[in-house]
């Protein structure tokens, strides 16, 4: 598996190309003509426990830093990627699960009391304009007291939100664009999976979706597929836990991908890369061989299963 702390690249045919050691300020001033993923946080689902983070992703294109989806942890795993936090530019959010936008605001937040002092941009499905402003509200106390007695500026100035209400694009710059394609994750329809066409090759993320085969024409050809994943014969261990587990059983049945239909997605887009994260579930002890047999059925071409840290470089 490749670490963030262990510097791991992959090599275009899948293996291991290198491990060398990187100062932190090689990590922070990445080359310029790269495009990178880190996996901030690969378990699906709000329960914060030992182990996987909730979810979060950094991609890094022509040194612009963005983060897709807003987990409880997101902040610390950025700190822990060696990411300062006022270096990010855009966030992304999927859907609003509380997996996915609770530490929206903090991020930002915590940005700021780090010394952020240029515009983050942020887009969302609707409701995330409303959000912004609910979250600087609920800390204006704080906020007006910084400004006035440590001489910040005013945060609410630097994040700029905007609600997504249709698929399209969402950002073009001189280096890469962002395109959006709704996908259905029971009961929510307000529900974005995400394309990055970058200078290096394309990404696409899933978002957290039911099997939904168009999916597969929305991510033809691209250089890596990032879908979230559900093992199914472990479904019952984790919802054992819960009073509510019939209930949550079903949500996760009904509003989730099988490996052996995320399979089925990747094989029918002819992606050069799949790697499963959001896992469900992602604190019950799944090998990667078991992540990886199911989606075997159907999809011949490299597999990986994502990690906390991991670092997975573009092209491959």
């Amino acid at each position: 598996m490749l670490y963030r702390r262990d510097l791991l690249r992959l090599s275009a045919v899948g293996g291991l190309a290198a491990m060398a050691g990187m100062s932190v300020a090689a990590a922070q001033t990445p080359a310029k003509s790269r495009t990178r993923i880190v996996f901030l946080g690969t378990k699906g689902g709000p329960r914060v426990e030992t182990g996987r983070s909730n979810p979060a992703n950094l991609i890094e294109i022509a040194g612009t830093r963005i983060v897709l989806d807003c987990g409880m942890g997101v902040s610390h795993q950025l700190a822990e990627a060696h990411v300062p936090l006022p270096s990010i530019k855009y966030i992304l959010i999927g859907h609003h699960h509380s997996d996915h936008n609770l530490e929206y605001g903090n991020l930002v937040y915590n940005a700021w009391v780090a010394g952020l002092s240029t515009p983050i941009h942020s887009f969302g499905p609707k409701g995330i304009e409303a959000m912004t402003r609910t979250y600087w509200e609920l800390n204006r106390f704080d906020v007006e007291t910084r400004i006035a007695d440590e001489g910040r500026p005013d945060p609410r100035k630097l994040l700029i939100a905007k609600d997504i209400d249709a698929d399209g694009e969402v950002l073009k710059t001189a280096d890469f664009t962002i395109t959006a394609f709704r996908t259905p994750h029971p009961p929510i329809t307000d529900n974005f999976a995400y394309k990055f066409t970058t200078p290096d090759g394309v990404i696409v993320f899933s978002s957290d979706t039911e099997y939904n085969p168009k999916l597969a024409e929305f991510a033809k050809g691209v250089d890596v597929l990032v879908h979230e994943a559900l093992y199914a014969p472990f479904v019952e261990r984790l919802v054992a836990r819960v009073k509510n587990g019939a209930t949550l059983g079903k949500h996760l049945r009904d509003s989730h991908t099988t490996t052996e239909d995320v399979g089925k997605i990747a094989a029918a887009a002819g992606v050069k890369r799949l790697v499963l994260s959001h896992l469900v579930p992602g604190d019950v002890d799944v090998t990667d061989e078991q992540w990886t047999a199911g989606v075997r059925k159907s999809y011949s071409g490299q597999i990986t299963v994502a990690k906390d840290l991991m670092e997975l470089a573009l092209p491959i």
